[in-house]
């Protein structure tokens, strides 16, 4: 799972275009099979009787409003851009995630870049939409409903990395092995096959494992990178990103060959065996 952080925009329409894959309409109505979570206000500040598919240009608006009502509202470096996108992106060879998968993830994502406090009432307005295959993207509004506005951490990448890892673990998504589930125990004798799967197991570990690490870095310099103005720098953030892809997979490959190492295998029976047991008395 690789996290985004996109550039602070005035507006929620190009986020909404660029998570739906399409321009907004008046004419098309998102499901809650698009829109997969929101801020948890949003259940009281609609009406119960109140139609809750909204059209995708409704839904910019409702992430509007905070300018409208709040239009001397300014970050601390007089900033008027309010409009906070994040996404995030699965392995290819990630299972497909259900509909409540992707809301918790929705969630958790919004508690680790911060604009979801559990337990505030004021908090940001925002709205996750899952509308293309593998893609998460969260849009909010960092205008407060009080009108104050919300500063996101500066370690916002390394929190939002360091959650999307845990989701990973949590909701297994990794590549299906074609081997037994219950991993087997490395046993510690001395053998060459046993030492050598000790250290691809080491290697592989995706906590504390040194390409883990390398791989956290790369993605990082994507991210960092993806926020600088110009193509050489989108198309740059891209091909790390491939790269980071590359070590995830480098990883379940080098952890699968350890198991296979530790693997008993059947014993061959003996050809006079074989013939003999075929033997008429």
């Amino acid at each position: 799972m690789i996290p985004r952080l996109h550039e602070r925009t005035h507006t929620p329409h190009d986020s909404l275009e660029e998570a739906l894959g399409r321009p907004v309409s008046p004419n098309e109505g998102l499901t809650e099979c698009t829109v997969v979570a929101h801020w948890p206000g949003l259940d009281y500040y609609t009406l119960d009787d109140e139609q809750k598919i909204w059209t995708s240009v409704e839904w910019a608006e409702h992430l509007e409003d905070p300018y409208l009502e709040h239009p001397f509202a300014v970050s601390p470096d007089d900033d008027r851009r309010a409009i906070l996108h994040l996404s995030v992106r699965l392995h290819p060879d990630d299972r497909q995630l259900t509909g409540p998968e992707w809301a918790e993830t929705a969630h958790r994502l919004a508690r680790a870049s911060g604009i979801e406090v559990p337990g505030k009432e004021h908090g940001c307005r925002w709205i996750a939409i899952q509308a293309q295959p593998q893609r998460l993207d969260l849009i909010a509004n960092l205008i407060h409903l009080d009108g104050a506005w919300h500063t996101a951490p500066t370690d916002i990448l390394r929190r939002l990395s360091d959650e999307a890892r845990r989701i990973e673990q949590d909701l297994h998504l990794f590549r299906v092995r074609t081997g037994p589930t219950a991993r087997p125990a490395i046993r510690t004798a001395p053998t060459a096959s046993a030492q050598l799967a000790s250290v691809l197991t080491q290697l592989a570990d995706e906590q504390a494992g040194p390409l883990a690490a390398v791989r956290g870095l790369v993605e990082h310099t994507a991210h960092r990178l993806a926020r600088q103005p110009g193509a050489a720098g989108t198309d740059t953030a891209h091909r790390l990103e491939l790269i980071a892809r590359r070590l995830h997979a480098i990883q379940q490959d080098l952890d699968t060959t350890a198991i296979h190492m530790v693997q008993p295998r059947v014993a061959a029976v003996p050809r006079a065996a074989r013939n003999t047991a075929h033997r008429s008395p």
